[in-house]
C-alpha cells in the first residue's frame, strides 16, 4: 500500500505506522549463487518459524503444497527487535528452522554494528 501511494503521489492519504526498535533480514541463497545454481531444491522449515519472524519469498516456486527454490536468493529472513542485536537474533533463530540443499547465507549481518 505504502510502496503504491508513492507511485501514485498520494502517500499523505496513507496511514504509515512505525515501530521504535531495528528490523534485521538475512538472505538465504542457494549454493553456487551468483554462479551456477540448481533449481526445484525442496525448502523445509517455513511453516516452524518463530513468532515475528517472516521469510519473504524471492527465488522460491510453488510444486504442488511445497515450495522449492527458484534462483539465486531464496528468502530474506526478516525480524523486528528491540535493538540491532535482538532483531539479528531474531532473524538467525529464525534461519536455523529452515533448510534446503546447498543453502548458505552472511553470518556476518550487521556484526560491526552490534
Amino acid at each position: 500500500q505504502i510502496a503504491e501511494a508513492c507511485i501514485g503521489g498520494c502517500l499523505a492519504d496513507v496511514d504509515i505506522e512505525w515501530h521504535d526498535g531495528a528490523c534485521a533480514c538475512v538472505v538465504l541463497a542457494s549454493g553456487g549463487y551468483p554462479g551456477h545454481y540448481a533449481k526445484g531444491l525442496p525448502i523445509s522449515g517455513l511453516d516452524c518459524l518463530p513468532a515475528g519472524v517472516m521469510a519473504y519469498p524471492a527465488g522460491v516456486k510453488r510444486n504442488g503444497a511445497h515450495f522449492v527454490t527458484d534462483g539465486g536468493r531464496v528468502l530474506g529472513v526478516t525480524a523486528r527487535g528491540a535493538t540491532l542485536r535482538d532483531a539479528l537474533g531474531r532473524a538467525y533463530n529464525g534461519v536455523s528452522r529452515i533448510s534446503f540443499e546447498d543453502m548458505h547465507y552472511r553470518r556476518d549481518i550487521g556484526a560491526r554494528y552490534i
